[in-house]
């Protein structure tokens, strides 16, 4: 049997879980011990499975009242992907203004997923736009 713990993040919990399994891992084959809600069920299957990740990071600005603007994906990639979408976007220059929301990139690393601008950051030539 194969086993492995894991904490799931879904919820302010934060369980470690016990996952063990036999063969492929599907939802008859693994057994989750520690969870306190039905939520780590089902991440420690797609944990094993497909396990996937919300790409956070910063993207320079230039002309702008702050030097980095935070970006993230706006829904989770495929894990294997997160250091391609990072390599991607680490050499990426934003002009000032920058408005929340603004997609950066709409297919990041082939994921089909868009990253997008979490923080505002004004021209500095009028910052009245922050």
């Amino acid at each position: 049997m194969n086993h492995r713990v894991i904490t799931c993040i879904l919820c302010p919990n934060g369980c470690e879980l016990e996952v063990g399994w036999d063969g492929e891992p599907t939802t008859q084959s693994v057994e989750v011990l520690g969870n306190l809600c039905a939520k780590g069920i089902s991440y420690a299957l797609d944990e094993l499975t497909h396990p996937e990740r919300t790409l956070t990071t910063s993207i320079r600005v230039r002309g702008g009242v702050q030097r980095l603007a935070s970006v993230k994906t706006v829904s989770p990639i495929p894990r294997e992907a997160v250091v391609a979408a990072r390599e991607l976007l680490q050499p990426m220059v934003l002009n000032a203004p920058v408005a929340i929301g603004q997609v950066v990139v709409e297919d990041v690393a082939r994921t089909g997923v868009q990253v997008i601008v979490t923080r505002a950051v004004a021209s500095q030539s009028d910052p009245e736009q922050s």
